[in-house]
């Protein structure tokens, strides 16, 4: 997905987009970059590749060298990020996070209408803040240039631009991100992750609402275009994506998830169907805080039968191919024996997407003693490729676990009866949890519904997309 941080501050404020971008690190893991500007240095860029390691050791050599009270920093998944463009509107840096789905048609649009050539990367593709800014130029200003290219995107795109008097950043028009703003004495700043310009000294000033456009220099907060109540914001936020300590809408990361475990082991209460184990467990990291409600309601101690060893390897995502990511996810979980060994054991997982990491876990349990493993899955059956963000996108909806099976058992005609195997009462519902118990050498096998995750947010359900889930973004 990425992340961004920027800022604006009396004083030079490159160290605190350094720090602010890293607290983004979890949410990317291919590019990182940052640009200054300075009215003597002018503007001073730097971007590395963060993909064997993390963005602070890439980058620590660079904060010495670049100096400036207006900054902006990414984290990529994709491009790299942020670029330097030269356009009527001047020279300026910009980055964005999100998603362009029909990227190759407006590029095309683009050069057969205005003659334009952009620099190609390696994999031939334009790179997406060039797109963007492409799109911005064709108007006489930011604000109507943003407008106008959140308009002509397919998918996402909340985006920072850097001049050489202010930075500007704009949420997509539907909200599927958040934006917050930061303010200090000297200054303020704008961020994805709350949490990141905290330990800055910066206090929470508000968040933007989904397509506002604003601009901040170290003396002026300034709103250019008013944002709208139509917010779709990602439900996966909280149950997967942002950090614990992360809170969007008002709604803290990790309560929500604390939450959402009760929320499951009641369920479970209710229908006797809580089984009867030694221990809950979380899948780490993201799985653990859901596991703890899950126990906490239930009264079934929580335990750690495997610990995750990250010194090395962070991220079980961090190597570009999967063979490589899974084979690092399986080398990181380190056995308790004693508290495997002839145990019966419940977990608790953010998701379950493709289920080859989770299969791999399960024969690693069993391979180390455990009598059974229940899983409970912290969110509905992932039934859609997202197109809205870069969560569970694949080549073909049928990598995902739930709807290889459910089109196994009825081909094409399965989509029509989507709904009725997300839920766990019907009679396809019940065959799609034993098939993928089969499959995965499970125990037992639940989702939380998606009335369950609603309740867990705690906000109104018609603000957050659930697309991933239902199809309904």
């Amino acid at each position: 997905m990425g992340g961004f941080f920027g800022a604006a501050a009396k004083n030079n404020c490159v160290s605190d987009v350094f720090f602010g971008t890293d607290y983004h690190s979890h949410l990317g893991t291919r590019r990182g970059g940052m640009t200054a500007y300075d009215k003597e240095l002018g503007f001073q860029r730097s971007i590395h590749s963060i993909e064997n390691s993390p963005f602070r050791t890439k980058f620590e050599g660079d904060i010495d060298a670049m100096q400036g009270e207006l900054c902006i920093g990414c984290i990529s998944d994709s491009d790299p990020q942020p670029i330097l463009l030269r356009s009527k509107l001047g020279v300026y840096a910009v980055c964005n996070i999100g998603v362009i789905n029909n990227a190759e048609a407006l590029r095309n649009e683009i050069v057969d209408n205005c003659f334009a050539s952009f620099e190609a990367m390696s994999s031939g593709k334009v790179n997406s803040s060039s797109l963007i800014g492409a799109l911005i130029s064709q108007k006489d200003n930011f604000v109507d240039g943003i407008k106008y290219a959140q308009e002509k995107i397919d998918g996402t795109m909340s985006l920072m631009i850097l001049t050489d008097h202010s930075v500007i950043c704009a949420r997509d028009k539907r909200g599927r991100l958040p934006i917050i703003i930061g303010k200090r004495e000297d200054g303020y700043c704008c961020s994805f992750e709350s949490f990141a310009f905290q330990k800055l000294g910066y206090e929470i000033y508000r968040e933007l609402m989904p397509g506002e456009i604003v601009e901040f220099t170290p003396d002026s907060f300034t709103v250019l275009e008013k944002g709208t109540e139509d917010m779709k914001i990602c439900t996966f936020l909280w149950t997967y994506y942002g950090y614990p300590n992360s809170i969007y809408e008002g709604v803290t990361v990790e309560t929500m998830r604390t939450r959402n475990g009760e929320i499951m082991a009641e369920f479970d209460i209710k229908n006797g169907t809580l089984p009867d184990v030694d221990y809950v467990c979380g899948v780490p990291d993201s799985g653990v805080p859901h596991a703890i409600g899950y126990a906490n309601r239930s009264g079934i101690p929580f335990a750690r039968p495997f610990i995750k060893y990250t010194p090395t390897w962070p991220r079980s995502f961090m190597p570009q191919s999967q063979t490589m990511r899974n084979h690092v996810a399986k080398m990181k979980l380190v056995p308790v024996h004693e508290l495997i060994e002839g145990k019966k054991l419940l977990f608790v997982d953010d998701s379950i997407v493709r289920g080859t990491q989770m299969r791999e876990t399960v024969e690693f349990l069993y391979a180390n003693g455990a009598k059974e493993v229940h899983m409970r899955s912290a969110c509905p059956p992932i039934m859609y490729s997202c197109k809205y963000l870069n969560f569970s996108r694949s080549n073909s909806e049928l990598d995902l676990i739930a709807r290889q099976i459910i089109h196994e058992f009825e081909g094409e005609e399965g989509v029509k009866y989507i709904e009725e195997y997300s839920n766990t009462n019907t009679e396809r519902g019940k065959k799609l949890r034993a098939e993928i118990c089969k499959r995965l050498k499970l125990t037992s096998l639940e989702f939380q519904s998606l009335e369950g995750t609603y309740d867990a947010v705690g906000i109104d359900k018609c603000k957050m997309c659930t697309y991933c889930w239902n199809g309904k973004g």
